[in-house]
């Protein structure tokens, strides 16, 4: 997906604009789009500086896989340059190890906004973060040779990097168990099928099928899909009873705002 306005490239991260269109690329198909903490941040600042202007971001990664997970170097006694191993981590104080998590966090946070909707077009392997990377986003268009996989408990670890919510949301609790817990492969037709992928397509028409859909996004007004976002990500925590009042004052803004009547 080409654009008009490159925002950021750094770290294995590109954001380009394109009017109300961004796209963030995963820029690294030498290493299948591992992920590094380097990356964690240029993800969180790519999602910072998005123009206002943008209602739809697409994130893609470059090159045969979306993301192959958290790059191999982080459990190695050195680490990344410049950052601290994952057993250095672990050997600091509890506060410590939550806030730096925490950090990491911020880059799968901000995809899921009220004033944006999130398309993740994904292809090849999404292992590990890069199935977490997927889930963080709205929207799910996967080629039809897609590989999903949680990895982290074969590692002897957990999910942290926020994918265990919208996978229990998508699947249910006892398939999000099994998936985790074996860590196997969820191939295109099971996704589609579970929901995991609201579309599978030929691998080769993967970019353009993420076009069509930002493009049918765009079609209604923006405030009217920011309100009924909100609406439909807050249904799952509401009552019935709760939802009809946030449906009534929803509705209410938006014909003051049609016709004009402010407070």
């Amino acid at each position: 997906m080409t654009s008009l306005d490159s925002v950021l490239d750094k770290d294995g991260v590109r954001l380009t604009v394109d009017d109300a269109v961004a796209t963030v690329t995963l820029t690294n198909p030498a290493k299948r789009n591992a992920q590094s903490p380097a990356l964690w941040r240029a993800l969180t600042e790519a999602g910072r500086a998005l123009p206002g202007s943008v209602r739809v971001v697409v994130l893609r990664g470059e090159g045969k896989s979306f993301s192959a997970g958290l790059d191999r170097q982080a459990f190695s006694p050195e680490g990344f340059d410049g950052e601290p191993s994952f057993l250095d981590m672990a050997r600091g104080s509890e506060t410590e190890l939550d806030a730096t998590i925490a950090e990491y966090q911020e880059a799968f946070t901000w995809w899921r906004r009220n004033d944006i909707v999130s398309i993740a077009a994904v292809q090849g392997h999404a292992i590990g973060a890069g199935f977490q990377l997927a889930l963080a986003c709205d929207l799910r268009i996967a080629a039809d040779d897609v590989q999903f996989a949680m990895r982290e408990t074969s590692l002897g670890l957990v999910p942290d990097l926020t994918g265990t919510h919208p996978l229990v949301n998508l699947v249910g609790y006892a398939r999000a168990l099994e998936i985790c817990a074996t860590g196997r492969f969820v191939h295109a037709d099971e996704a589609e099928r579970t929901g995991l992928a609201n579309l599978v397509v030929p691998a080769d028409q993967l970019e353009e099928a993420a076009r069509d859909l930002a493009a049918a996004l765009l079609a209604a007004p923006r405030d009217a899909v920011v309100e009924t976002k909100a609406l439909l990500s807050g249904a799952a925590y509401r009552t019935y009873e709760e939802q009809r009042t946030a449906e009534r004052a929803a509705q209410g803004r938006r014909l003051r705002d049609l016709a004009g009547v402010t407070d």
